[in-house]
């Protein structure tokens, strides 16, 4: 997309945000969405859907960007906390208003009608440039799996892991070490350009929607060289997809709404141009 028409979306969309903030008074925690910002843009034609249409079918591989999401085991057959499962969480708000939104912000041609879910072996993930995982902090895999990350990820691939907390951390880095074993974790900044491949965002801080962390953002560059692509990024004290599942329904602040899509276009820009 030309710059300057980046330029005029940016812009427009931070007259929403600054009209948004203009009330007087203490702003509350719940809010609905505003007419032209991107929540309500996916409350119109996104969220108001929920599950109806999307994914009945898996959909073939025809040349769209499809969002791609990755299944795990936790060690007990895919169950989590001994409840339920992890890797499915957000679906399928999260992926059918983020696609909605990329479709209708950016030329790429989005696949809106359903989304994959891969395991960690599965040949056809090497189809498909960028993958995304829910709670790592649970996440288990076998050597053969651990062998096909890494086998994805040198080849091109790009891996967002999202929705993880405090100490889980420390499972996610021990799994990430089995795939990458020479790797250095490399906590970036706004300056980092995958902040700025689509939108210019005015803050990456926004609260963890439930828990209201201030996140951080980790990367894993090519060959360890910062001169060259992320192939991993990991929003650790976030869970970037849960504004995207509920912004239709008026149940977190408009702005970090915003700003959370602001982040996965500015991912999937990074991930299809790196």
């Amino acid at each position: 997309m030309p710059r300057w028409l980046r330029i005029l979306i940016v812009a427009a969309l931070a007259g929403v945000s600054a009209g948004v903030s203009a009330g007087t008074g203490p702003r509350p925690r719940v809010l609905r969405s505003e007419p032209g910002s991107l929540a309500e843009a996916t409350a119109r034609e996104g969220g108001q859907r929920g599950r109806e249409g999307w994914g009945r079918q898996e959909p073939e591989y025809d040349g769209r960007f499809t969002f791609v999401r990755l299944r795990w085991d936790s060690g007990s057959g895919g169950r989590w906390r001994g409840a339920s499962n992890a890797w499915n969480h957000d679906y399928p708000r999260a992926e059918q208003n983020l696609m909605t939104i990329l479709k209708d912000l950016t030329l790429i041609d989005a696949n809106t009608d359903g989304s994959l879910i891969l395991t960690l072996d599965d040949p056809r993930l090497f189809k498909y440039p960028i993958a995304y995982m829910w709670e790592p902090g649970f996440w288990t895999m076998s050597d053969v799996e651990a062998a096909r990350v890494r086998e994805y990820l040198l080849k091109g691939g790009f891996a967002i892991f999202d929705d993880f907390e405090r100490e889980q951390w420390n499972n996610f880095e021990a799994q990430m070490r089995r795939v990458l074993p020479e790797a250095r974790w490399v906590k970036l900044d706004r300056s980092h350009p995958i902040f700025d491949s689509f939108f210019r965002m005015k803050t990456i801080e926004f609260p963890h929607p439930m828990l209201g962390y201030k996140p951080t953002y980790y990367g894993i560059y090519e060959d360890n060289n910062p001169a060259r692509r992320l192939v991993v990024i990991a929003n650790h004290d976030n869970d970037v997809a849960e504004y995207w599942e509920w912004s239709g329904q008026g149940l977190f602040p408009v702005d970090s709404s915003n700003e959370a899509y602001k982040l996965g276009v500015n991912y999937m820009l990074y991930g299809l141009t790196h």
